[in-house]
């Protein structure tokens, strides 16, 4: 294909207004990269002069059934674009998704079945319009043009990319030279994800950074198919409450958006002040400005503290209420002067007397006996306020209130 034909679009020059610089500006926020820019300031100014929305497009896999503020990082910015009165696409990956994203990872991912994609795309939208607007949203599903698509249209799409070209991502390299087994159909994988950009006709698709290649892959199809490429827009990856790894179930440092506002609220106050920065530029809603200020403030002498409370607040309200929010933060202080949270779960059990472990487990106060036995060597068990450390002990009948760690709770009743 010409240049000229690849940018025919192009050969009307729009104005380059001050909504489109600060459009380009809503776009570039907390971003890592923006690819490519030039064209993507293109795009803004025909859709102002025009008055035609951009195709905007986010696809997930739903690999789990629920979301954590990890995910929402790509969310809000598909918002924010929302908001300029862009078409938003919410691509649910049901199709790629039984062929497994190997993006990050070192080995064959294993697919999922069509039930366990069913079971968690039922929860992913439901969860997405938190942050989404549902009422200006386009929800796709890929297998709508990726089951007819066929036998021998996979085959004309798989001409229209090399294995070299595959060979030049990353992690494929990498297994590649290290003697890893690569499955023919991983190939296959980026390869459908940039076919969407062709059926949705996308202007700018958003992933992680993980994503980019198979961004890239979107890009090109839709030049091989005759249209006008994508911009690409990689967000980074959230770190986790440990400020360690990517935000992750896997690693247990994530923050569920349909966790209990109490927990949600905990788990915000947890993380490190310098991280805090981080979580505001990605997960607020607050002006870039008035970060900057709050920035100053704390170099000037004020608590981190009150900001971070303002953070977990703003999270709480975002996917509760304000009024839980504000009882989140009246349990958060009653927690730090050492006081119980008035609502705690109540578990009547029996089997007395019981071992500690076992106890812990059976009230759902940890996921496993041995879980229980990390947190009493830890000095994270607490009985009517005494810690508890001996793994061997076995608990008497009576009512008693447990604490494990820092936000749970239970009050027994043991017969």
């Amino acid at each position: 294909m010409s240049l000229a034909n690849e940018n025919k679009t192009e050969q009307v020059k729009y104005p380059i207004t001050d909504r489109v610089l600060e459009s380009l500006a809503v776009t570039k926020r907390g971003c890592e990269e923006l690819l490519v820019e030039a064209e993507w300031v293109s795009k803004l100014a025909r859709s102002e002069a025009t008055k035609t929305p951009l195709r905007i497009k986010l696809g997930l896999d739903p690999t789990a059934p629920d979301i954590h503020l990890g995910h929402t990082v790509v969310l809000n910015k598909m918002r924010q674009l929302q908001d300029l009165g862009h078409t938003v696409i919410f691509l649910i990956g049901d199709f790629t998704s039984m062929i497994g994203d190997p993006s990050g990872r070192n080995a064959t991912r294993p697919p999922l079945t069509k039930e366990e994609i069913a079971v968690n795309a039922q929860t992913y939208y439901q969860q997405a319009s938190l942050v989404l607007d549902p009422s200006k949203t386009e929800v796709r599903y890929n297998s709508e043009w990726c089951d007819p698509l066929g036998a021998r249209g996979m085959i004309q799409l798989a001409a229209k990319y090399t294995v070299a070209r595959m060979l030049e991502r990353d992690d494929f390299t990498k297994r590649y030279k290290g003697g890893i087994p690569i499955s023919v159909h991983e190939f296959l994988y980026p390869l459908m994800q940039g076919y969407d950009s062709v059926a949705l006709k996308s202007d700018l698709e958003l992933g992680g950074t993980d994503q980019k290649f198979n961004l890239l892959v979107g890009r090109e199809l839709q030049k091989e198919y005759g249209q006008e490429a994508q911009c690409i827009l990689t967000m980074p990856l959230l770190v986790g409450t440990d400020g360690v790894d990517k935000m992750s179930k896997s690693k247990n440092n994530y923050i569920g958006i349909s966790e209990a506002p109490n927990d949600m609220f905990g788990k915000l106050m947890s993380i490190s002040d310098d991280l805090m920065w981080s979580y505001f530029t990605l997960l607020s809603f607050k002006p870039l400005a008035e970060i900057a200020k709050m920035k100053e403030e704390v170099a000037s002498g004020r608590n981190p503290r009150d900001f971070k409370v303002a953070l977990g607040q703003e999270i709480v309200a975002r996917f509760h209420s304000s009024a839980a929010a504000e009882k989140s933060l009246e349990d958060f202080n009653h927690r730090a002067k050492g006081g119980v949270p008035d609502d705690i779960p109540e578990v009547t059990l029996t089997g007395a007397p019981l071992g500690i472990g076992q106890l812990l487990k059976q009230a759902n106060l940890v996921p496993s006996t041995s879980e229980a036995m990390r947190n009493l060597e830890q000095g994270g068990v607490k009985i009517d306020g005494t810690t508890v450390s001996d793994k061997s002990l076995k608990v008497e009948a009576g009512t008693f209130v447990i604490q494990v760690g820092k936000r749970r709770f239970a009050k027994i009743t043991l017969s």
